[in-house]
Formats: C-alpha cells, structure tokens, sequence
C-alpha cells in the first residue's frame, strides 16, 4: 500500500516535520501512464484540478493529459500558472462576470455552460471572439448504474447543469455569425462508480448528444462524460478497471463517429500517489474503549469526515521514546485514531484492530493525494500547518 520511497521518509521525519503531506510523483506518472494507455487513442484525458491543485502534481501529470478542467477564477489563474502550455475547460456553476472576463482574457479553450442566464452573460463578454461551448446537461440517470454512486449530481434537481427540456430553447442563440461556437453536451451525473457502471452513463451521454444534434439539425463534435471513477478507501487496492472502462469507451466511439469523447477525472488520478503521514502522541484507555491521540487530525485531512469513512492507514512503528516513564501502548485490541482538535468528530478511523500501536509511532494515512487538505478547515484551533514533500527519482 506504502511506496518504499514515502515509507523511507516517514520513517526519517522527527516530530516537529510532522505532520506532512508526502507524494510519490514517481508513483504518480506510472499510474498516469497506465490511464493513458488504457485509453482509445481519441480519448481526450483532462485532468479535474479541484482534486488536488498542488503545482507539483499538476506538472507531474501534465505528460499524460490533454487539459485540465478548473471550476472557479482561483483555479483557472493557478493552474494557467503552474502549467501554462496546456488548455483548460472551465466549469462550476455559478461564474461570476468577473471569472468569466478573466478567463476570456487568458484564452480559456472551453466552456461548460450551466445556465441560459451565463450562456448569456458569455455571449454578451464575448465581443468578437468565437467561443466554444460545451452545454452542461443534467440528464436522468440508469438507477442499475448509479446503485453503487457515492454522490448523484444529475437525475434529480439540481443547482448542476440545464435540464434535458430546457436545451432545445437556448440552440438559437448559436449563430452562423454569434461569436457562441456549440461544440457539444457535457454531463458530470455521478462518482464513486465502477467502471461498468461508467460506461453505461458515458454511452446514455452520447446517444442523448447524438439525438439532441439529429433532431434539431445541429452539429456536435464533442462529449464531456465527466469523471467520478470509484476509489475504494475500504479497500484501497482494489482500484478502478481503466482497462475494462477503455474497451467500453471505445464501443461508445465507434457507436457515435464524429464525436471526441472526453473523461476528466480528479480523484482516481491522484488519491493513490498521497500520503498523510503523522505521529501517535498520546495512547489512552477509557470506558473500555482505546484512543490514539496523533499530531495534526481532520483540520488538515477532512476525507474520513466528509466521506464518514475509516481512513486507511499503515502503523510505521519506532522504537524511540525519550520518557523515562512507560510507554503508552495498545496491543492486540480496536484502536480510535483522533487528532488534537476539541471536537469529538475530530476521527480518522474508528475500532480498527491493530496487532500494537504506541506513543510515538508513526500512522501513514494512504489515499491521501485528492480532496484532503485542499477540503480541509485548516485553521480551526491554529495548530502548526503539515509540512509537504514532493519525492520523485
């Protein structure tokens, strides 16, 4: 589960360089790799930066990507600077007028229009620059498919996307001479799914783009299936068959000639290269139950809280202890792992066994590379920030 390379330095790392953020970039690219590779040639792969914007990860993948999709005007500046020379697609709703300008002026290639009132908005920007569009479409759901979704952001209402009905009304404000460009549907319906559970949403996408462009005579040329592959933080080498999902999209591609079909996924692109390493403080005994105490906790780690999840982790043990009095210690019994805030939802992971787990060994938390500190209330009660280390061969 542990890269040798991120085991080697929390192992290294005294109590003051903790707790710290260590990624594998090494790591990183070969599972990049392995995306691409599993994908048709015509796949477009952006990659989703809310995920994880650090700049180091963003450079790291940038080999493997065909763009990157941002979802507010902090993200488009900050990924535009960390990796300049790939495009972007610009998404979310709710954009401001200022957002919007911004983009426009630091040449945005795409954008995911949510709403009639910001395709206007766009097109009253636009002066004389033709823009590309992609229609932001929040389309029914297969309910086989989605069983197994950890959240449903389409087939229902919702803030996301237009309603399928609503689409047909807004084709006229795409003009021979308008400077709006129709390139095509996106739709972003679920995460958490499997890879058979994708294909068929990515396949209900692009019949229903097809059937839009046959029965009102337009052109599309692209489908924006989303992301929300499945990470399993239950079993966290258990991971999403790309391969499988590859052989799907291409049945899709064939189905629909003429349409570049587009994936962008965040978390299953960088939840594995991450690790949130930390140190038992204290090991307590109460009411029958046990409490390891660690440095740090969810103000700089919120997945376990927002998911209600069992983090996974990894003890590193280490024989130091400076105390002349005993060590404290758990053996061979359920162990809660909390952090240092005055909270009683400040856990990581709860009942777990372990086999020993004392004050002053290390806890590595895996799956820690998306959506844990960039969600994170980092400054509630104003313990020291983690530390971040970026190790690449």
């Amino acid at each position: 589960m542990i890269t040798p390379p991120v085991a080697a330095l929390a192992t290294t790392l005294t109590g003051d360089d903790l707790p710290a953020y260590v990624y594998d970039l090494t790591a990183l690219g070969a599972h990049a790799q392995a995306v691409r590779n599993a994908l048709p040639p015509g796949v477009e792969l952006y990659y989703a930066a809310k995920a994880n914007p650090a700049p180091p990860l963003l450079r790291a993948l940038a080999p493997y990507l065909s763009g990157y999709e941002v979802a507010s005007g902090g993200e488009l500046e900050h990924v535009r600077t960390a990796v300049p020379e790939l495009p972007l697609a610009f998404g979310g709703p709710g954009k401001t007028e200022g957002e919007l300008r911004r983009a426009l002026k630091l040449g945005v290639e795409r954008f995911h229009v949510e709403s009639e009132h910001e395709l206007r908005l766009l097109d009253q920007l636009a002066g004389a620059r033709p823009l590309d569009v992609l229609l932001r479409v929040n389309l029914p759901l297969d309910a086989a498919a989605m069983g197994g979704a950890a959240l449903a952001m389409g087939g229902r209402p919702s803030p996301f996307g237009l309603d399928p009905d609503r689409v047909a009304g807004l084709l006229p404000l795409f003009t021979a001479d308008g400077p709006l460009r129709l390139r095509g549907i996106h739709a972003h319906l679920a995460s958490g799914l499997d890879a058979a559970a994708q294909i068929t949403v990515a396949a209900g996408i692009a019949d229903w783009a097809r059937r839009l462009a046959d029965r009102h005579g337009v052109t599309l040329t692209e489908v924006n299936v989303g992301g929300g592959m499945g990470v399993d933080y239950a079993h966290p080498d258990r991971r999403f068959d790309w391969a499988a999902y590859g052989r799907g999209l291409a049945d899709v591609a064939q189905r629909n000639p003429g349409l570049t079909l587009r994936i962008e996924p965040g978390r299953a692109l960088t939840a594995y290269c991450g690790w949130y390493v930390t140190e038992v403080l204290d090991v307590k005994h109460s009411g029958g139950e046990v409490f390891a105490v660690l440095r740090g906790g969810t103000h700089h780690m919120r997945t376990p809280a927002t998911k209600q999840h069992d983090h996974p982790f990894r003890i590193l043990p280490t024989d130091q202890w400076p105390h002349p009095w005993p060590r404290p210690a758990a053996r061979a019994e359920p162990v809660t792992l909390v952090g240092q805030l005055c909270t009683p939802k400040d856990v990581l992971a709860r009942h777990i066994p372990v086999p020993r787990l004392r004050a002053g060994d290390r806890v590595a938390f895996a799956l820690a590379g998306a959506y844990a500190w960039n969600i994170s209330h980092h400054d509630f009660l104003m313990h020291p920030k983690p530390g971040f280390h970026y190790l690449d061969a």
